[in-house]
């Protein structure tokens, strides 16, 4: 088992009627003049928007709101968002959404002193300071809500990257399974899918961890156990509960430690997809290229591939298990081909431009273009 440190501190508030502290704990951080973070307006019908408004008023916080965030937030929207709290002169920022909404923030939180947020996702510069973070969770997927990444797509030059720093881990995180009851069956199946590909990502690279690999699969079997009780029962409140913690669960350090940082070949992958049509949703993405880039390349290191296949989908090959996988996508309502979310062949150069823009994809195995283009094939 390989050396490791872990650290996350990021507090974690979980349950029903939660979401009344958020004013208390920034209060307590010190901070009284706030940018509020939001999407299109989904927490104004459930209620959200509400809570938050009088536990905020409740402790004389001064709120200045910014609303509109994307699903594949973009670096347009963003930084008009940083103008906006600079112009405000705000002391931290609230994120209350789902992942989107929670990357913008950190985005916008380490962009204090930086002229242009790009440079920080193409690793020109190295964030030095950050606004604080806090988030009041309503999406289960991304992972965002306990960890130290943020994800942002830069339209005119279609990419979409990743940026990590600890400096912005969230201070505080509210996570009130109660709120994500009335989520479409879509976007609770987009969760489960993106939540299991975090794990696996980390998983494939396991060798000896044996604990984390454990806690990895078990994770994995309650994720795909919870979205199946909440695609027949979207209000049973105990299965919101346990998928949403699985998911902060599956990309907060504890499901990845000592796995060498995992693999992210199809996160890379899916990446593409997402900047060329924005309209894909991450997770629809990675229930697409999954199962074709574990087809590829498991028989790179079978021992693993073989393991996952028997622990989590209880079959007795690699084959039997990612057909499994593809037909539990398929019952939760997810694509499983390029086709069903509009990509044609003539699309595959395209894409892997995107990937190779990004830098070299493959730690299991190398991967060039003529790799891509099998993969796409076998997700076609």
């Amino acid at each position: 088992m390989d050396n490791f440190t872990f650290h996350n501190p990021t507090k974690i508030i979980f349950g029903k009627n939660t979401i009344g502290n958020i004013g208390e704990e920034i209060k307590k951080a010190g901070y009284s003049r706030i940018l509020l973070l939001a999407g299109s307006g989904s927490i104004k019908a459930n209620g959200v928007y509400s809570q938050v408004q009088h536990s905020l008023f409740k402790h004389n916080i001064e709120v200045f709101e910014f609303w509109d965030v994307r699903p594949n937030p973009t670096l347009e929207h963003a930084l008009l968002a940083k103008k906006y709290a600079a112009d405000n002169k705000v002391e931290a920022i609230l994120a209350v959404g789902g992942g989107s909404v929670i990357d913008e923030a950190k985005s916008i939180a380490v962009s204090v002193g930086i002229p242009n947020i790009w440079d920080v996702f193409e690793q020109k510069v190295v964030p030095q300071k950050a606004l604080p973070l806090f988030v009041i969770l309503t999406l289960s997927a991304t992972g965002s809500e306990m960890n130290s990444f943020a994800v942002l797509s830069n339209e005119k030059e279609l990419k979409k990257w990743s940026f990590g720093s600890p400096l912005v881990f969230p201070k505080v995180t509210i996570i009130d399974p109660a709120v994500q009851m009335s989520l479409p069956k879509r976007q609770t199946a987009n969760g489960g899918v993106d939540s299991l590909s975090h794990l696996m990502e980390n998983y494939f690279m396991g060798i000896d961890a044996e604990v984390t690999i454990a806690v990895n699969e078990s994770v994995q079997r309650t994720i795909i156990s919870q979205i199946d009780k909440l695609h027949s029962e979207p209000y049973d409140y105990n299965a919101r509960a346990n998928f949403a913690w699985c998911s902060t669960l599956a990309l907060n350090g504890v499901t990845s430690v000592s796995m060498s940082g995992g693999e992210w070949t199809t996160h890379g992958l899916e990446h593409a997809l997402s900047a060329i049509n924005p309209n894909v949703a991450h997770g629809e993405g990675l229930s697409v290229l999954f199962p074709a880039w574990i087809t590829y390349v498991f028989k790179s290191k079978e021992f693993i591939f073989e393991r996952w296949a028997k622990n989590v989908w209880n079959t007795n090959s690699v084959l039997d298990g990612v057909q499994a996988m593809k037909d539990k996508f398929k019952e939760w309502g997810s694509p499983i081909t390029l086709k069903e979310i509009g990509f044609d062949k003539s699309d595959f150069s395209k894409i892997i431009k995107c990937v190779q823009d990004y830098g070299r994809l493959g730690r299991i195995i190398k991967l060039d273009t003529s790799d891509f283009y099998e993969i796409l094939n076998l997700a076609y």
